[in-house]
């Protein structure tokens, strides 16, 4: 969950909810964090935009990146029709906390226009599969350009961590989910100094807490039970506890953190979780919502407020907009991929 030392920058790529976000400075849009998806990338070849399958066939590495690069080149257009195919109807995306529809994320798209320079390339792809018929794309972009939307004109990140949680749809796959972090120096001074009410015990999350996502959204009832895996991997990073950190989460697991550094290994990501450069002594929760993308694949995005340090560093001033997503295992729900920002 959490890094804070240059020592460490690597190698605790976990939940780096918190304190990596003492340092970074991001101060991205919503049109920037969709940025992954606006410029024409050089690695892959055109393919149809839904790759051929059998019914029980994965998605390839480069079926997939080439979805990706058809997104590119809409995005750039500001072809939002593009999206409405290429996106399912359980998108899930968010902004400061405050979850976006499908439509709200056609809309934005198809009021966006960009210039990127040619020849820029997705590379370090990893595909973690996440049920026979869900798939996170991760994978590193160095595309350089600008987007322009509502008479405001913002220069991409660049490079970028992005990823993109897809589903299979009949002989389809669409993205529900989609993120992208810039790749960062995590020394650098945060912008997101807003004050945070000071956290509860990570494994007290109340009715208020929960409740407080349906000023934007209405809560699936999922939220509760992915809330309660939340807590629990909360609190085993809070206690350094590894058994409680592998007892929560998948066998297969990645994270995006928000400084752009991705892990996949689990082992190293307990190793990073339970390390005790971060003392922790609550959380709050606030803006969780749960969204049941199918009946073994879930989605929470919440923000968190955090009471504590990391590399001898206060915490308490930040926000950390989280997204995670979860898989039922055996009748439980399981942590296996998260997705963090600042914005």
């Amino acid at each position: 969950m959490a890094t804070c030392q240059r020592s460490v920058q690597k190698a605790n790529k976990g939940k780096a909810m918190i304190s990596k976000s003492v340092y970074r400075s991001c101060g991205l849009s919503t049109v920037m964090v969709m940025s992954a998806w606006a410029a024409p990338t050089g690695n892959v070849q055109a393919q149809s935009s839904h790759p051929a399958r059998s019914a029980s066939s994965a998605p390839t590495v480069d079926a997939m990146l080439a979805l990706e690069r058809q997104a590119h080149e809409a995005y750039v257009k500001g072809d939002g029709k593009f999206f409405e195919n290429l996106l399912g109807d359980k998108w899930v995306a968010q902004k400061a906390g405050v979850r976006q529809s499908k439509a709200d994320a056609i809309k934005q798209i198809s009021g966006i226009k960009c210039e990127v320079s040619p020849g820029w390339m997705l590379t370090e792809p990893r595909m973690l599969k996440i049920d026979n018929d869900a798939y996170v794309l991760s994978y590193v972009s160095n595309m350089q350009g600008s987007c322009t939307a509502d008479g405001k004109t913002e220069k991409m990140p660049s490079p970028v961590r992005a990823a993109t949680l897809w589903v299979r749809h009949g002989d389809q796959w669409q993205a529900v989910f989609h993120g992208a972090n810039a790749i960062v120096d995590p020394n650098a001074p945060p912008a997101n100094a807003e004050a945070a009410e000071s956290g509860t015990h990570a494994h007290a999350t109340t009715k208020a807490n929960t409740d407080a996502s349906t000023r934007s959204v209405t809560a699936d009832p999922l939220t509760r039970e992915l809330l309660a895996v939340d807590n629990a991997a909360e609190d085993g990073w809070m206690r350094h506890d590894a058994e409680k950190i592998i007892a929560t989460t998948a066998n297969d697991i990645a994270f995006v953190d928000i400084y752009g550094t991705f892990s996949a290994d689990k082992a190293a990501t307990v190793k990073a979780w339970t390390s005790t450069l971060c003392e922790v002594s609550g959380y709050k929760v606030t803006n969780a919502v749960g969204t049941s993308v199918s009946p073994t694949v879930g989605i929470l995005t919440l923000t968190g407020a955090y009471t504590g340090t990391c590399g001898g560093q206060d915490i308490g001033g930040l926000k950390v907009f989280v997204n995670e997503v979860y898989v039922k295992v055996g009748g439980s729900w399981k942590w296996v991929f998260g997705f963090n920002s600042l914005t």
